[in-house]
């Protein structure tokens, strides 16, 4: 057993004991059944859809309960931590609406990130120290890379335990010299798991069946740090007893580790808290499916869709209806309202289809107001297109007549834009700024028509044309003018004796569709005549003559 002078050497006197911290973070006060869940990031890189996906359930969770979900930085690896993570943290979480509803400022079981919680930690490895469940191991980099040579000559499994745990049983006495001296340590758990299987129950997959952990692990870094910061396994043992967690939601690679977790959970006195593992987002690779990688995959990272402009809304729905495949059959309002449950969560993990997720997108803003398109996209244009912001200023007012050109027909609504990020190359051609002028009778658009007879059509058509408030009146303008360039009217017509036309109506609305919009589909030609002006009609023939 370690004197109190040795742990004194270990740990700093000047901790608060358990039982303070037991009174300072009191059970929370909340209704019977309501569930306190966390999101636990770590700013060693930028955020994974993965985590987004597993923060939403976790927060739907807590809240659907009447109880709280926060989110706790675990940044206990100083040495992998990415600059401008934090910042990049908030901004996501505010995008994707998973932000806590409890954090420093009006929460009472703070500080949420690790890093500010050295004390607690610390006065919990003393309690280990003194029941004899941690102990300090001053095995060398070079010592631990020799033991596990010799596990894998052995064909064994690697870590710290049995005849490789040489620490483990060094005299307190001697231990204590050591420390003394100088020399520098870790503290490791003193494990009593045995070999074999271990069985708990997940509120997902139900009874469940990893393998046991027999090592003793780390669980405070090394003494040469001035920082003494933990290893996540008791960082989070400690800090979701503390804050009052009651149920834990998170990926299942933390499956293996379970064990290893309750087995503190154990040692340290703490009341054991139900995990549920969510299964990983998938992608189809060929005719395999694996998991969704940052470093194979854009949409894997939260940047590609806040990038892309994808609406949050559609992003949840989409997510949400992977989570439980129920929502996935609802409409949009039912999807976002309904409840998560934890027990139609899939075992295996859900793919991840962008076609799916556009169909769901263009589904979501055709429901949407042009005034609220106009001021989502703006939003959105202020961080990720400055070109687009300064356009949508100077044509504030004229934007939803651009949106709603066409927009509705015959009952039915376009669903052209899907995300924020396409607005510019759906509507681009009201703007003159950005508008890519047709320059050229031979340009490709227009299909195989002979320049010669693009150019007497236009020529005509800017000679003859009438800027008519009403469509019949523009459209019979734009038929007598193609009629005297030389194209039937109709199919019958034109099948009749083709020899005499240079095609129907078709090709000479194609040919002023490509001078006036850029593109061979687009709104109503009238409308999109109406809202440019005449002035710029013209132009935009003039440019190809």
């Amino acid at each position: 057993m370690y004197s109190d002078n040795a742990i004194s050497l270990m740990i700093p006197d000047t901790i608060p004991s358990g039982a303070e911290l037991e009174k300072k973070y009191p059970p929370r006060e909340l209704p019977a059944g309501a569930l306190v869940t966390r999101f636990g990031p770590s700013p060693t890189g930028f955020l994974h859809i993965g985590g987004v996906y597993t923060a939403m359930i976790s927060k739907n969770i807590a809240l659907q309960s009447d109880g709280a979900y926060f989110v706790r930085i675990e940044d206990t690896d100083k040495k992998r931590e990415v600059a401008g993570v934090q910042e990049h943290f908030d901004e996501a979480f505010a995008y994707f609406d998973i932000a806590p509803t409890e954090d420093d400022s009006n929460g009472h079981y703070g500080p949420y990130k690790q890093s500010s919680r050295q004390d607690l930690y610390l006065s919990f490895v003393k309690q280990l120290l003194q029941k004899e469940r941690a102990y300090p191991c001053f095995c060398s980099e070079h010592d631990l890379q020799e033991k596990s040579d010799e596990q894998r000559r052995e064909k064994v499994d690697t870590g710290y335990y049995g005849r490789w745990a040489t620490c483990r049983s060094l005299d307190p006495a001697e231990a204590e010299r050591r420390i003394a001296n100088g020399e520098e340590y870790v503290i490791r758990f003193r494990c009593e798991g045995e070999p074999g299987p271990f069985v708990f129950e997940d509120k997902i997959r139900g009874k469940t069946k990893v393998k046991n952990n027999i090592n003793d692990v780390v669980i405070l870094k090394s003494s040469a740090n001035a920082e003494r910061l933990p290893t996540y396994h008791l960082a989070h043992a400690v800090d979701d007893h503390l804050m009052r967690v009651n149920l834990v939601i998170r990926g299942e690679e933390w499956l293996a580790s379970v064990p290893l977790h309750l087995q503190l959970f154990d040692a340290l006195g703490f009341e054991p808290i139900p995990y549920a593992h969510i299964a990983p987002l998938m992608k189809m690779d060929g005719k395999s499916r694996r998991k969704l990688s940052k470093r194979k995959d854009p949409e894997a990272s939260v940047e590609f869709y806040m990038q892309q402009g994808y609406p949050t809304t559609a992003v949840l729905s989409y997510l949400r209806g992977l989570a439980n495949s129920k929502l996935a059959n609802t409409t949009v309002e039912e999807s976002l309202s309904l409840p998560i449950l934890l027990e139609d969560c899939q075992v295996s993990g859900a793919l991840v289809d962008l076609v799916k997720l556009n169909d769901v997108s263009a589904n979501i803003v055709a429901t949407m107001s042009a005034v609220d398109i106009r001021e989502q996209v703006y939003a959105w244009a202020k961080q990720f297109d400055s070109e687009l912001e300064s356009l949508m200023s100077k044509h504030w007012d004229a934007i939803p007549s651009f949106i709603d050109a066409d927009r509705f027909n015959n009952g039915r609504t376009r669903k052209d834009l899907t995300k924020w990020s396409d607005f510019t190359a759906l509507y681009g051609f009201f703007f003159n700024e950005v508008f890519a002028y047709c320059e050229s009778a031979e340009d490709a658009r227009f299909d195989g028509v002979p320049a010669e007879v693009v150019s007497n059509f236009l020529s005509l058509y800017k000679e003859g044309y009438t800027h008519a408030e009403l469509n019949e009146d523009w459209f019979e303008n734009l038929k007598a003018i193609a009629k005297e360039a030389g194209f039937a009217m109709n199919n019958k017509e034109y099948k009749q004796a083709p020899e005499r036309f240079h095609g129907t109506m078709k090709e000479a609305s194609l040919i002023l569709r490509i001078v006036i919009t850029g593109r061979n589909n687009s709104p109503s030609l009238h409308e999109v005549c109406q809202l440019i002006g005449k002035d710029e009609v013209l132009k935009r023939i003039a440019k190809v003559l």
